[in-house]
């Protein structure tokens, strides 16, 4: 298994030690990976660490790619809209696009995802 360097950040504890090098709360994510399903009853200290960083990275791509839309239209203020046009211009993004789609839900909350159609039979 690989190992996480010394300047990966994951084992290096963060600017104060305590709050690690994660970003984003570890007890929300942790809280979400619970109610993702019935089966998930044990979850291991290690991986709320992994998806906060992979959440940070995540951001970071959408919004590095909507600040682009964002300076294209010659404004400085990111909106919605250069998110939905960030979305639907990048497919790595497809899954998004129910979401941000201007026929869908206006101003209501999108549906939950089905968990079904993520897992295998």
């Amino acid at each position: 298994m690989r190992q996480a360097g010394t300047y990966s950040g994951i084992l290096s504890g963060g600017i104060s030690g305590k709050t690690g090098p994660h970003l984003l709360p570890l007890a929300r994510i942790k809280k979400i990976m619970k109610r993702s399903g019935e089966d998930v009853k044990m979850i291991s200290g290690e991986s709320p660490i992994v998806f906060s960083k992979a959440c940070e990275l995540f951001i970071k791509e959408l919004t590095q790619r909507s600040w682009m839309v964002t300076m294209q239209g010659k404004r400085r203020t990111l909106n919605k809209e250069d998110v939905a046009s960030a979305v639907m211009a990048t497919d790595l993004f497809d899954f998004l696009v129910n979401l941000v789609s201007e026929s869908g839900n206006s101003g209501e909350a999108p549906p939950p995802l089905e968990l079904d159609t993520f897992t295998s039979s």
